[in-house]
């Protein structure tokens, strides 16, 4: 299940990055999506994923309020709108298709990752 993420860089403090994930294998509908972030020295952690059919929604506490998960059926990708970045939010960021979407994370302890896209706030 390869997927391919997009949209990252470097912004300032306040400002706003649109994620992009497209799979490049594989159907995402039948699959809960999410979005994953790894700082450098830390372990990686669930930020936000989404049920299969797009209802259901699940936020990291750090990131409620400012971020948007959406899923797009007719190009088979899945987004994170980020608002109001932080420094704190710098990290690369990974997608991927799990079996479920919980607070947990656990739906996707057997994903397949794929390359991840860096995102840097500046100060």
């Amino acid at each position: 299940l390869k997927v391919v993420e997009s949209g990252g860089g470097l912004v300032q403090a306040g400002g706003s990055v649109r994620l992009s994930c497209v799979a490049s294998d594989f159907d995402f509908r039948p699959y809960h999506a999410g979005w994953f972030r790894q700082a450098p020295g830390k372990a990686r952690e669930g930020v936000s994923c989404v049920s299969r059919d797009g209802g259901l929604t699940k936020y990291v506490n750090s990131v409620k309020g400012r971020f948007t998960i959406s899923k797009d059926d007719a190009n088979n990708a899945i987004y994170l709108e980020m608002n109001n970045l932080k420094p704190e939010d710098t990290a690369v960021y990974y997608c991927a298709a799990g079996s479920r979407c919980d607070r947990t994370y656990s739906g996707f302890d057997n994903a397949e990752w794929g390359r991840g896209t860096q995102v840097t706030v500046s100060s």
